[in-house]
């Protein structure tokens, strides 16, 4: 079994069996897991309301679709920003202002933080709405009823234009039989 504290930055594939409609297909990017407990963001629900709408300062530095995306179904009326910066923010591009880093190259954004001040620095933003969470032990719970796959992030996974095919694309990048539930139909009747 997986490490408590390996799966920070890591994502969760729902597999097909998990029947909770808030995750169905989901793809959940985690930022914190600890013994406290787990929270990510789901990567692949758009909504409709453009970010101009919400947070106008930010609406230049987010990623195509330039629109706030569903992170999870706790506190929607929060807003969270995760963005990649080119580098990971170490060395001489050490992190800028405002970002920290979650897991390599892919941090939170202080939405506080005035845009002009980590704009040059950031490579890809999304806006989330809201978030999953998890709490002590439960996502182990979940882990050891199947219900989701573990499997590694990639920091073009935060910023992919479509992300609608987000969870067919990151399991078929996945070796082995794993790359073969990316074909799993949307709806196993009409197999």
């Amino acid at each position: 079994m997986t490490e408590v504290s390996s799966l920070t930055g890591r994502l969760l594939v729902a597999t097909p069996a998990l029947a909770d409609p808030n995750f169905d297909r989901a793809v959940v990017l985690l930022l914190d897991h600890d013994e406290e407990g787990s929270l990510g963001v789901v990567l692949n629900r758009p909504t409709p309301v453009d970010v101009r709408d919400v947070l106008a300062g930010w609406a230049a530095l987010a990623g195509e679709p330039g629109v706030v995306f569903q992170g999870g179904p706790v506190s929607l009326d929060s807003a969270l920003g995760i963005a990649v910066v080119p580098g990971g923010g170490q060395g001489e591009s050490a992190a800028p202002l405002g970002w920290r880093r979650v897991h390599g190259a892919i941090g939170l954004v202080d939405l506080e933080t005035p845009p002009e001040l980590v704009a040059s620095a950031l490579g890809a933003l999304r806006i989330f709405a809201g978030y999953a969470g998890w709490g002590p032990g439960q996502l182990q719970d979940e882990l050891d009823q199947g219900a989701w796959y573990v499997v590694e992030s990639e920091p073009g996974d935060i910023s992919s234009p479509a992300p609608e095919r987000l969870w067919r694309e990151v399991l078929r990048r996945q070796r082995g039989d794993l790359a073969m539930v990316a074909t799993y139909p949307d709806d196993p009747s009409l197999n």
